[in-house]
């Protein structure tokens, strides 16, 4: 990602622009950094998701966004995550903001992974409501779980090969194929 030329917004500045954009774009910082198109594995992917947990979380007080939902953190970033699961009454109630995620998913692709990794977990670390953060690799098919212990370390967990991701902070598991389905599998090397 790059930052559009332009000056340092403010947070109000940011949101009052973003909102008239066709466009998604992330702030940090007081930079605006335009989000890239995804791949058809990519949407692929956040649509299994998102169905699958949405299934799963029916009737209960927690709810599954996508992509298209902005979720602030602190006063001096907005982010998209690919997928994200609420439980926390003022997100319920809101329209435009989301603060108190309990999961984040990002679907990884070649141009984001570096970034998804790195940064962008770093700046998710900073919601105290997080206790979940899921990296999902369609190409390689590997699916990692860092999970926030009750000593607030964050643990990976990866599920790379096991039968299901397992999304321990809402109590949902969604078997492999399925989250993977409609991808062709990787090439044998």
């Amino acid at each position: 990602m790059s930052a559009l030329p332009q000056p340092k917004l403010t947070l109000d500045e940011f949101l009052a622009w973003e909102n008239a954009q066709p466009e998604k774009h992330e702030f940090h910082r007081g930079e605006v950094f335009a989000m890239v198109g995804g791949r058809r594995s990519h949407g692929r992917v956040v649509s299994n998701l998102n169905r699958r947990l949405s299934e799963a979380l029916d009737g209960s007080p927690c709810q599954v966004f996508t992509e298209g939902m902005k979720v602030q953190i602190a006063e001096d970033t907005v982010l998209y995550p690919d997928v994200f699961v609420t439980c926390d009454k003022a997100d319920l109630a809101t329209e435009m903001i989301f603060r108190a995620p309990t999961l984040v998913v990002e679907v990884l692709s070649p141009s984001t992974q570096a970034y998804d990794r790195s940064q962008k977990f770093a700046l998710y670390r900073r919601i105290p409501a997080l206790q979940e953060f899921i990296l999902v690799d369609p190409d390689t098919r590997r699916v990692e779980a860092f999970r926030r212990g009750a000593d607030g370390l964050w643990v990976l967990h990866d599920m790379s090969e096991a039968s299901a991701m397992e999304a321990a902070s809402v109590g949902c598991t969604v078997p492999l194929a399925e989250v993977f389905d409609g991808i062709d599998p990787p090439a044998e090397s």
